[in-house]
């Protein structure tokens, strides 16, 4: 019976540091929308300012800054400490925007991987 090669895989080229973020604040803008205008608004806004933040740092990081630019706008567009006070129909599109946003630079912000670079 013949065996499989034993060697290893090649690890991947590309390391995506902003793709888990990005994943949870989609979710967070999703499961968001039922809570607009809400008591728990303030909540989504925390986490969604945060995780947007921490994505902007990790697309400047990349030196994909074009990413940190509309995440940055999310971050300001949902910041706890000055909330805007925007229409219900307006946040239903910001969120469903948001969270498209957060899918697509969390996915498309890369690094080179450190053994790759070798």
């Amino acid at each position: 019976m013949a065996s499989r090669s034993a060697r290893p895989a090649d690890p991947p080229l590309r390391q995506r540091n902003a793709l888990a973020p990005g994943i949870l604040g989609a979710a967070a803008l999703v499961a968001g929308i039922p809570l607009i205008g809400g008591e728990f608004a303030m909540v989504i806004s925390f986490v969604v300012a945060i995780l947007a933040l921490i994505i902007a740092w990790f697309a400047i990081q990349a030196r994909q800054w074009w990413w940190a630019v509309p995440i940055a706008a999310i971050a300001v567009l949902w910041n706890p400490v000055y909330p805007f006070s925007l229409d219900q129909p307006v946040w239903l599109a910001a969120h469903v925007v948001g969270a498209a946003t957060f899918i697509a630079s969390g996915a498309l912000a890369w690094v080179p991987r450190p053994e790759a670079a070798r």
